[in-house]
């Protein structure tokens, strides 16, 4: 049995932003067009006027201040409401293989290695670009990485999903080394339209090298232990999929086709799970909350992240225990907990243990236990 490790880290971050202040904008300027256009059936109580947003209510909702995306154009014209990509041929890199290209790339030079030295690529999120042929197999082309890739949806816990996978395949030998890649494109799938979550996605892409910890040529984190759980629940859902064109209005504009979500549910419902997912993953390790010196959550919600790290430690969490990226990126799915991992672990001292945590659509769950070496 060999020991696994993360040895290196990259992010990739689009370079346009949309602040609070420009979505509210866009959607207070899109609900006047729909209110106006709407005027008779909404006086006629046939339908409901929408509501403004704000940049307060967005805040207390959700600690979001801003959130990068591919596009803002299309976003905030309040006649489009959703980001304008560039129709690719397929003799192109896709998008998402372009974006997990950049942060895959980074993860390499932080480890100090090259394409030569890996054995797999997993493409590790909430919606992938197409069905096929697998967007890690472009990724593997694109890197020239000899070895094999596959795709891997588990919504918001994708990342920590894959990490299990690699790390159970460099375990038992069958690989030395595999490149976990999380390009999110979140812009795409969220409702622009819906003022309980316009604001809730921004777009990004991770990547962790993981390997042999015997091969690690600099300071790393050991994965000392993974720990995955789902449980069914149609509160966080999208339904689009192959099957549209093939049922009665199956290509309407549909609001089931974007993300939905049953936020109080959700809340109420998956705090406790993740709280008891990762109590029992301590408990089986022998890992005690005094021993933990960083948590890295996934990032869909502050209040959330607040109260699972307060569960997790028995107490309100220190300054840069428990670190925040969402207020900058906003809900980026799968890649969240690897942005604040990434951006938040270099500090840790040789033997300082951390835990790395996502969790979302599925139910799902996965916890990481890590420990820096070097």
């Amino acid at each position: 049995m060999y020991t696994p490790a993360i040895t290196g880290t990259g992010v990739f971050t689009p370079d346009q932003v949309i602040t609070n202040a420009e979505l509210v904008a866009s959607f207070n300027a899109y609900v006047d067009i729909y209110n106006a256009e709407n005027a008779a059936q909404i006086a006629a109580g046939a339908l409901p006027a929408k509501d403004y947003s704000s940049e307060e209510f967005i805040l207390k909702a959700s600690g979001i201040n801003q959130r990068y995306v591919i596009d803002k154009e299309g976003i905030l014209d309040p006649n489009v409401m959703h980001p304008l990509l560039r129709q690719r041929s397929d003799d192109e890199p896709s998008l998402m293989a372009e974006m997990a290209l950049d942060a895959a790339t980074k993860a390499l030079e932080a480890a100090g290695k090259t394409a030569a030295d890996v054995d797999a690529v997993i493409c590790a999120a909430s919606n992938l670009e197409r069905a096929y042929p697998a967007v890690a197999i472009e990724i593997q082309n694109l890197l020239q990485i000899n070895g094999f890739a596959f795709d891997m949806n588990v919504a918001c816990s994708s990342a920590t999903f894959g990490i299990q996978a690699a790390a159970d395949m460099i375990r038992s030998g069958s690989i030395r080394s595999a490149l976990v890649v999380n390009p999110e494109i979140c812009s795409a799938h969220l409702e622009w339209r819906d003022r309980d979550c316009h604001f809730i996605f921004g777009d990004v892409a991770t990547a962790v090298l993981i390997e042999r910890a015997e091969d690690a040529t600099g300071s790393y984190f050991e994965i000392r232990s993974t720990r995955c759980a789902t449980d069914f629940s149609n509160n966080i859902r999208n339904n689009n999929g192959f099957l549209r064109r093939s049922r009665p209005d199956g290509v309407a504009d549909r609001r089931d086709m974007q993300f939905m979500q049953n936020g109080r549910k959700v809340f109420k419902e998956v705090l406790p799970m993740v709280a008891d997912h990762i109590a029992g993953h301590m408990a089986e390790e022998t890992v005690h909350a005094d021993d933990l010196k960083r948590i890295w959550l996934h990032q869909a919600n502050k209040s959330m992240n607040d109260f699972i790290g307060k569960k997790v430690l028995g107490r309100t969490p220190e300054e840069g225990e428990q670190p925040n990226i969402l207020q900058d990126y906003a809900n980026t799915s799968s890649a969240g907990s690897m942005i604040a991992f990434s951006k938040y672990s270099d500090d840790l001292n040789d033997g300082d243990v951390g835990l790395i945590c996502s969790f979302g659509a599925g139910y799902s769950v996965g916890s990481v236990i890590v420990e820096k070496h070097g």
